[in-house]
């Protein structure tokens, strides 16, 4: 819990903060105590590089919480120190890290759904209550049930997220079909789903390439109705009906996505209404925008050229394991070099035993062996909800399997 000596506020009941709560030094200060790590300051200061007796590590240059993110977390801390008092939940996880939203219950900051959840839900809010909508946003039906309560809104939505939303909104003010590159379950898509929807406007969420394919195979005619239907029933708007709604379609991603797959699926179904309505009116059909967010780009780029420009043994990403920009660096790394996805640097066992989720899987697993004897290069990164902390506790781990100490080498 939080202890900040600071004389409690009483806002209306309905007030809602989007610019914060006042309090950025406080809450910067307990960010620095929970999340710094002098070890992440020495791999920047020394070009990304840390030598542990026979052992190099190689820390990709962009990594770690993203300002949406750091955002989020911020204004958590924010909300706890000008409510000292009242309660204070989240909507679900603010971030998908588990290290930090454990934090946020020890920061006594519950939730209202999902795996973190402990107590009642939305049903037992009052006007008094403070909620704070994490970075992925909410549905508009959620907002508008916490609006009608009278909560104190805190609200974390990444300006990112925020970008799609005016998108989408766009493609259904001009009669487009919203066609989203996302995990339909995520509460980032969730979100910009009812987003499509505000106006009137339709919705499809589409997983992969093999999903747009699907979608290419209905507009063509090579599609039944009937298997489309039963293929998307739980990734459409209410109502969807294809042979309307997808005559005119504009693509947006869900912005944790992988880069070079969204790029991919929008110029395969711009090929697609290319071949059943022809170029030169192709505007009048399709529409496209790039939605990825910059920080998972970045971060996205960095770990291709650390696995291209470096020979190594090994490649840690640090994340929850159901953190999408996390997993897609995973995937990315794995395809050039064995690569271990762990939630937490405890998952570094000991030099036999790695507790780890692998690429395309949903369950952690352990691997024995994977540590070479002998020296040995490895690479890591973290994803964009993962604190430096945890960046820093992975090295020190690896450090302690051989007998040494991090930070005796940090000169």
């Amino acid at each position: 819990m939080v202890t900040t000596p600071l004389v409690e506020q009483t806002p209306s009941s309905q007030q809602y903060y989007q610019k914060g709560l006042g309090l950025k030094k406080v809450a910067q200060e307990l960010l620095e105590q929970d999340y710094h790590s002098n070890i992440v300051d020495y791999l920047r200061a020394h070009n990304f590089t840390l030598r542990l007796g026979d052992m190099d590590v190689h820390l990709a240059q962009e990594f770690g919480f993203c300002y949406g993110v750091d955002r989020a977390v911020e204004y958590a801390y924010q909300a706890r120190a000008k409510f000292p008092a009242r309660r204070i939940f989240l909507t679900g996880e603010i971030i998908h890290n588990p290290h930090v939203n454990r934090r946020m219950l020890e920061m006594n900051i519950g939730f209202l759904s999902g795996q973190y959840k402990n107590g009642g839900g939305v049903e037992g809010l009052s006007p008094e209550d403070v909620v704070i909508l994490p970075a992925f946003g909410v549905t508009m039906p959620e907002l508008q049930r916490l609006r009608a309560i009278g909560c104190i809104l805190v609200d974390t939505t990444c300006g990112s997220v925020l970008n799609v939303w005016k998108r989408v909104e766009q493609y259904a003010r001009d009669g487009f079909t919203s066609v989203i590159h996302g995990k339909y379950y995520h509460e980032e898509t969730r979100a910009t789903s009812s987003q499509a929807t505000k106006l009137g406007g339709a919705y499809l969420v589409i997983r992969d390439m093999s999903e747009a394919e699907k979608v290419g195979d209905f507009i063509l005619g090579k599609l039944p109705r009937g298997e489309f239907l039963k293929r998307f029933a739980c990734c459409i708007s209410s109502g969807f009906d294809p042979d309307l709604h997808l005559q005119k379609i504009g693509v947006a991603n869900q912005t944790t996505m992988l880069s070079s797959e969204s790029l991919a699926i929008a110029e395969k179904l711009k090929q697609t209404m290319i071949a059943k309505h022809h170029a030169e009116t192709i505007d009048q059909y399709f529409r496209t925008f790039d939605t990825i967010c910059s920080a998972t780009q970045d971060r996205q780029d960095a770990i291709i050229k650390l696995v291209t420009t470096q020979k190594l043994d090994i490649m840690l990403v640090i994340g929850g394991y159901n953190s999408s920009n996390t997993t897609h660096l995973a995937a990315l790394a794995n395809q050039y070099t064995k690569t271990y996805h762990l939630d937490d640097p405890r998952c570094l066992v000991n030099v036999e035993v790695i507790r780890h989720k692998p690429c395309g899987s949903n369950t952690e697993i352990e691997s024995r062996d994977w540590l070479p004897a002998g020296p040995v290069t490895i690479g890591l990164t973290a994803g964009a909800s993962t604190p430096n902390n945890k960046i820093g506790e992975a090295v020190s781990r690896l450090a302690r399997l051989r007998g040494l100490e991090a930070e005796d080498w940090l000169i």
